[in-house]
This record gives structure tokens, C-alpha cells and sequence, in this order.
């Protein structure tokens, strides 16, 4: 550990053994500067049992753990270097600076695509799969627009300003897929300009841009009405009779949803260890929303008891340890609409339809305050949740619209 009259700095290498692949873990450097750290690969793995966790260092006499050790401290003199000449220099020291600095990054070579895969390249262990392969798809896009309306394969971030937005915002209203997919709606276009704003954000905060181009714009989305069942809609499914096995799996996934809020990812990763005792002393699921990471806990309903108890001895169930059998989203969307011609409901059954469901007809519709309902959605902020308590104000017009006519008949 070194020290100066302003800054605490010190370089560590560490194991990531999660990430071990044929029993060799990756070694990364851990960078700490006034106690904020910044991580990078060097690039190198070993195993467990030849690391010295205390030292940081390769443990052993062979010549290939002599050289790994070599190395590592060839890239700890880098990494000091690199701080000694920013001290020396006058530069704002901070962690992140020092890792780019070892990685190569000049200002001057900060380019869009560099940033977009720096991106996704630190935000992949903390980002869902699902959230991810969206940035991934934005990435596609700006190589597109790139290649096709500025006619070169990347730009410099100070290249990027609030006509380069515009122009990126124009290119995706007017193209045209090649493919079976349809064109892009406006919410979508606005969520490629959001994801492509959050990694302006992050270049402003790595210092590699000084001006945010994202200043003057505003993204327009089109107000959606969340669908959701109604109360004899669900009792129609509820009550349906399936002679096919995987109709009747599909359906209660999607009833247990109902009376959870539970996504389909967070329905599918449930299991035993997440039933718990109440403060009522009845039964509750407690787990983390993989898409947020907020806390849930939700006191379960009968009817989401009489579920997991029907599945309590099924095999699937058994060899997986999940509370309920799982299946690909894909296939329960799939068989969702099979479900939704059989039970003669009209509207687009998917499972997410499910966790609209639960927010409006099964506890807002009965009067469970918004602010419970929040909670157990698992919703970071209640504005969120509102979305559903308008869609119920929709509802209550309609039913008294429906009684003034019955009432004039009379």
C-alpha cells in the first residue's frame, strides 16, 4: 500500500472462482483508490489449489507459476506507473482512471463502440440475461446506423452530438427489417434511445465525454394501457378442465402468477427455501425480483397454496427441487394462447398478462391500498405501481357508465 497527502492507492490480484471454467479460476486485479476500487481482468487463470489468496500471488516452484508471477507483478508496476504519472501530472486520480489508463483507453480514442462494448462488458454480471440481450440488440442498431448513414464503422465520442441523437432516432422510425420482424414502434425506438443514453451517461461519468449531447432531448412515449384478465375471465381458465398434462401445468403457472404478482423468471427459480412463516403465521414466499433485485414478499392466497400443494410430490418438482414445474417461457406463451382459444378469452394471453392481473382485478379491485400492492410487485417506486390503480379508475367508469343505462331503462 502506497500513500500521498490526498489519495490511498494499493492493487491486489484476487480469484474470481465463480467464473472457473475446467477447474481453472480467472485472475483479475483489483485497483483501490480512496477506497472506491475498479476490477479488470489480466487475462489469466489458474488453479485454486496453486493460488496463494493471502499474497495474491501463484503458489509453487514450477516454471510456469515462476513466470505467472513474473507477470503479475510486471502488471502491478504498470498500474503504479500509471498512478505515479497522474499524481505527477496534476490529473484527478480515481480508480477507473488508472484501469483505463492499463487497458489503453486515451481520451482522444474513446470511440462509440469502444464505449458501447466496455458497456456491456462491466454491466454483464450485473444486468439480467433478459435486460442484456436488449443492449445487445441497441448495439446492433448503432452498427447499422453507423455503416449505413455515417459510412464508417465507429466515431469519436466527442463526435456525438444532439443532431448525431436525432439522426440515430430518424434512422430507427424509418427502417425497414429484411426479415420476418416487424418495424419499430415508437416505445421501442424510445427504449433503444434510453439504453443508448444510460451508456452516454456512463462514458460522462468515466470522464471520457465532458458535454452530455442527451441534454436537450426528450424521449416520447405513447401512454399503454396494462391488460389485465377480469374477475370472470380468470374463474373461466381457473375453472377449465385440461385432459392434456401440459395444459394443466400451464395454466396453473399462469393462475399462480395471478395470485402472486410473480414474473415468470421469479415463479420458475422458486423453491422450498422460499416459503417462510408470516408475521400472521400463515404461509408467504419471500425471494429478490431477478430484474431488480428488490425484496418481495407476498402472503400467499389459497388458491396459490391449493397449486403448490398439487405439485408438492410431481416428479419435476422432485428432480429439479423448484416449488412448481418449469417450463421455458417460450413454450407457457405458446400454450398460453391454446389455453386462451379453449377457454373462449379474446385477449393476448401471455404470462406476464398474469402480473397485471394480480395488481388490478385481485387486489386493487378489492380494495388492498396501493401501497401493499407496490410492495409485493416488488416496485421500487409507487409511481409504477399507479399505472394499475388508472387502469382501475378506467374500470369503475365503466361499471357506473353500465348502471347509468340500466338505471335510465328503469
Amino acid at each position: 500500500m502506497m500513500q500521498t497527502k490526498t489519495n490511498t492507492f494499493g492493487v491486489i490480484f484476487y480469484l474470481r472462482r465463480y467464473k472457473a471454467k475446467k477447474g481453472k479460476s480467472p485472475i483479475y486485479a483489483r485497483i483501490t483508490v480512496d477506497g472506491k476500487r475498479a476490477e479488470l481482468s489480466i487475462k489469466q487463470s489458474i488453479e485454486e489449489s496453486h493460488w496463494n489468496n493471502g499474497k495474491g500471488l501463484a503458489k509453487g516452484n514450477s516454471d510456469e507459476i515462476k513466470s505467472l508471477n513474473v507477470y503479475l507483478e510486471q502488471v502491478r508496476a504498470k498500474l503504479v506507473q500509471h498512478y505515479q504519472n497522474m499524481i505527477l501530472q496534476d490529473k484527478l486520480v480515481n480508480a477507473e482512471a488508472i484501469k483505463n489508463k492499463f487497458l489503453g483507453y486515451d481520451q482522444r480514442e474513446y470511440t462509440l463502440c469502444k464505449l458501447v462494448e466496455y458497456h456491456n462488458t462491466e454491466m454483464k454480471h450485473s444486468l439480467a440475461w433478459g435486460t442484456m440481450k436488449n443492449y445487445f440488440t441497441t448495439q446492433k442498431y448503432l452498427t447499422r446506423f453507423l455503416k449505413m448513414k455515417c459510412k464508417t464503422s465507429d466515431v469519436f465520442l466527442t463526435q456525438i452530438n444532439y443532431r448525431f441523437i436525432t439522426q440515430f432516432e430518424f434512422f430507427l422510425r424509418n427502417w425497414k427489417p429484411l426479415d420476418h420482424h416487424k418495424p419499430l414502434k415508437n416505445n421501442g425506438i424510445m427504449k433503444h434511445m434510453e439504453r443508448f443514453r444510460k451508456m452516454i451517461n456512463l462514458a460522462i461519468r468515466l470522464e471520457w465525454m465532458k458535454h452530455d449531447p442527451f441534454s436537450q432531448y426528450k424521449p416520447k412515449f405513447d401512454k399503454i394501457e396494462r391488460g389485465f384478465l377480469s374477475e370472470d375471465e380468470l374463474r373461466l381458465i381457473e375453472n377449465k378442465s385440461f385432459k392434456i398434462e401440459r395444459l394443466r401445468q400451464v395454466r396453473d403457472l399462469f393462475v399462480f402468477s395471478c395470485y402472486t404478482g410473480l414474473a415468470y423468471i421469479d415463479v420458475i427459480n422458486l423453491t422450498t427455501d422460499n416459503l417462510i412463516r408470516g408475521i400472521d403465521g400463515g404461509l408467504w414466499i419471500t425471494t429478490s425480483r431477478q430484474k431488480t433485485n428488490n425484496v418481495v414478499q407476498v402472503p400467499l392466497l389459497q388458491q396459490a397454496m391449493n397449486i403448490i400443494e398439487t405439485y408438492k410430490e410431481h416428479p419435476k418438482v422432485l428432480q429439479t427441487g423448484s416449488l412448481l414445474p418449469r417450463m421455458s417461457n417460450q413454450k407457457l406463451n405458446s400454450y398460453l394462447k391454446e389455453i386462451a382459444d379453449l377457454c373462449g378469452v379474446e385477449k393476448n394471453l401471455t404470462f406476464h398478462l398474469a402480473r397485471h392481473t394480480f395488481a388490478t382485478t385481485v387486489t386493487l379491485s378489492n380494495g388492498v391500498p396501493i401501497e401493499s400492492v407496490s410492495k409485493m410487485l416488488g416496485h421500487s417506486r409507487i409511481t409504477t405501481t399507479q399505472v394499475y390503480a388508472k387502469v382501475i379508475e378506467k374500470k369503475v367508469s365503466e361499471d357506473m357508465d353500465a348502471l347509468r343505462k340500466k338505471l335510465t331503462k328503469k
